[in-house]
């Protein structure tokens, strides 16, 4: 759903700025610093839409590969983790003693048969 706006929202942005483009065709002088041309509205404004859109695209990209290089580390980390909850689990003999047996060798239990 969240795609589906997206896109619808990215439609109408593209129809407002041809439209606005489409409109605005006189010729302007652009300054670049080092020189100047004159080039039809239009060309500037697709233009800079174009520079936008493609900075804007760079910036996502980077993101995104931030957030992967996280999920690969958080990904391993988990792996790691999980292979030493094996080991331990492993390690753990048998069964866990019952109340009985744990309280005869309990060491604070010594004289205390009350408790049996």
């Amino acid at each position: 759903m969240k795609f589906q706006w997206t896109l619808i929202l990215g439609i109408v942005f593209a129809l407002i700025v041809a439209i606005f483009a489409v409109i605005n065709v006189d010729p302007v002088t652009v300054n670049f610093g080092f020189s100047e041309t004159e080039l039809p509205l239009i060309l500037v404004i697709l233009g800079s839409v174009l520079m936008g859109g493609i900075i804007m695209g760079s910036v996502g990209l980077f993101r995104l590969f931030i957030a992967q290089r996280k999920v690969r580390h958080l990904e391993a980390e988990n792996k790691q983790l999980n292979e030493k909850l094996v080991e331990a689990e492993k390690s753990q003999s048998g069964e866990l003693p019952s109340r009985q047996e744990y309280r005869k060798t309990a060491p604070d239990s010594a004289g205390d048969s009350a408790a049996e």
